[in-house]
């Protein structure tokens, strides 16, 4: 094996002159599918309607949709006319996007209807008034200069926007020639994607990713798993997110296989669309596998066709890797450790690991990268077993984030080395161990405790089908400890049944002085819980109890 310098659009014009007429997309649930040389012709389509209005290479374009079917042709045909392709999350609202827009400096932004009650449309609007007055392509907004072009992905026609019909008309105007030199100017180095931070932590950063980067996590990535041509992707994390733009469309576009796409996630199509498609692989954040088996319909769907996938997102209790093991028949599932800096993969657990080291480990560092924990108060290299803070170096590196050289330096250091902000250790064999974030850290009177050691223990009381653990204000202590959760349908437990759970098999300084029993966990649109703001919550919780803690 070694490192790539094709470019997004040299894989895509591979494949579909290698196997131009096999499945590259499927979305199963409207039976719409693109061959691979299908795709690639939509693309080039796509690629000269965005030259002819005045895209260019390192021009920065915004989508902000679901995994709608165009998602991946604007991805595309960014990446082969040299353009910036910068992910807006689903889940913004209105002083969220006006941010990404004005930081990001996007030209063109390319938007849908929206979600359960957000317009993008009616958002849109907002942010820039004077987009109903304007003749399409000539918009000038004072407040965001650098905003030229409102896409409209689909059919219908808003003043002031064009739509993706209209795009693939104009670009009839651009002659071939024009588009195969732009081509041509483009190389592995230049930045292809720009990912914002999720905010889990802090306010939100762009992360500049290149063809090098994400070509080449997504193909080790594939590699880690075994996959071929042959395989097939059910893919129903978001494209926004690393997760699905790098770790699932990397992998398909190197490994030639087929990517069956859902468009926002649901269990139900999920699964159906795995039985109709006889899907090898599915990928995931822990909730999504935990909705998938509690499905009420889980059982009329067969999917024996699985073998290996991705468990990634959060940490991934242990409990949910077996149940999805013995019950989804996902015999080799895997799970990937990094963040979006680090492209995003530096940690993979492969098919050769054992079943234990894939449920218990975030596996060892993907091939060209180093992998170390540090101590975060000495800068010192930790040795075997002791906790510190997990760092990389290597191809998989981020070049910095946008406009933001200060914080860049915060985290990328002298040596090279990217701090993940994650605790974490190096078994005796080179398998890392995560324990947490640093920040999510609960110290209680002096005594660090790590929420994950909690929650792994607490997914073994009978009734809990999904739990968090999380700091919660103490004037005594500073902080204690609290645990929320969400309970399995007709369980029943009390808070008193949770701590005799604990007494005498954990220490007495960890056992949850708070409990919650809650519906569900704040996430971000790509599926991290956020554990900042159950902190936040609980104070408001204990008042419900009648409990002043702050």
């Amino acid at each position: 094996m070694e490192l790539s310098n094709r470019t997004i659009g040299d894989w895509l014009e591979h494949w579909a002159t290698v196997t131009p007429d096999k499945e590259f997309l499927v979305y199963s649930d409207r039976d719409l599918r693109f061959t691979w040389k299908e795709f690639n012709q939509r693309v080039d389509n796509m690629a000269k309607g965005l030259m002819a209005i005045g895209i260019k290479r390192g021009t920065h374009i915004g989508i902000w949709a679901t995994n709608v079917p165009d998602w991946l042709t604007f991805l595309y045909a960014g990446a082969k006319i040299g353009a910036v392709l910068v992910t807006v999350n689903t889940s913004y609202k209105q002083s969220e996007l006006e941010f990404i827009v004005k930081d990001s400096d996007i030209k063109t932004l390319c938007i849908t209807d929206g979600i359960f009650d957000s317009s993008y449309v009616d958002m849109v609007y907002t942010m820039l008034p004077e987009l109903k007055e304007s003749q399409r392509g000539y918009m000038h907004s004072e407040r965001f200069p650098e905003l030229r072009n409102i896409v409209y992905i689909g059919q219908e026609k808003y003043r002031g926007m064009y739509n993706t019909a209209e795009i693939m008309l104009l670009g009839q105007n651009v002659d071939d020639e024009e588009l195969q030199e732009t081509k041509r100017m483009v190389t592995c180095n230049d930045i292809v994607n720009m990912q914002y931070t999720s905010g889990t932590t802090g306010f939100p950063k762009g992360v500049m990713l290149t063809h090098y980067n994400i070509v080449n996590n997504g193909f080790f990535t594939g590699e880690g798993m075994g996959f071929t041509a042959h395989d097939k992707l059910c893919c129903c994390v978001p494209l926004f997110h690393c997760f699905g733009v790098t770790l699932a469309s990397m992998n398909v576009l190197t490994h030639g296989c087929t990517q069956v796409m859902v468009e926002k996630f649901d269990p139900l199509i999920t699964l159906a669309s795995i039985h109709k498609e006889r899907c090898t692989a599915l990928y995931g954040v822990p909730t999504m596998f935990i909705a998938e088996m509690n499905h009420p319909m889980f059982n009329m769907f067969d999917l024996t066709s699985l073998r290996t996938g991705i468990m990634a997102g959060s940490l991934c209790p242990i409990e949910v890797m077996r149940a999805v093991t013995e019950k989804m028949h996902i015999t080799h599932i895997t799970s990937v450790y990094g963040l979006t800096e680090s492209a995003p993969g530096m940690t993979h657990s492969v098919l050769e690991d054992s079943f234990e080291d894939r449920c218990t480990t975030v596996g060892r560092e993907y091939p060209f990268t180093e992998v170390t924990v540090i101590n975060p108060e000495t800068g010192e290299e930790c040795p075997p077993c002791v906790q510190g803070e997990i760092c990389c170096r290597g191809y998989l590196v981020m070049k910095g984030y946008y406009k933001n050289p200060e914080a860049t330096a915060e985290v990328i250091d002298k040596n090279g080395w990217l701090h993940s902000g994650d605790l974490g250790f190096r078994d005796e064999r080179g398998y890392y161990h995560i324990t947490g974030r640093i920040k999510d850290m609960i110290i209680r009177g002096g005594e660090n405790i790590y929420p994950r050691e909690i929650e792994e223990f607490l997914y073994h009381l009978e009734g809990v089908k999904d739990i968090q653990v999380a700091s919660v204000p103490s004037p005594k202590y500073g902080e204690e400890v609290g645990a929320f959760i969400i309970l399995k349908e007709g369980a029943s437990l009390t808070e008193d049944i949770v701590r005799d759970f604990c007494r005498g098999k954990i220490a007495r300084h960890k056992i949850p002085k708070y409990i919650f029993f809650v519906n569900e966990f704040p996430m971000t649109g790509s599926g991290k819980i956020q554990k900042y703001k159950l902190s936040e919550q609980s104070v408001e919780l204990c008042k419900k109890k009648g409990i002043e803690i702050i």
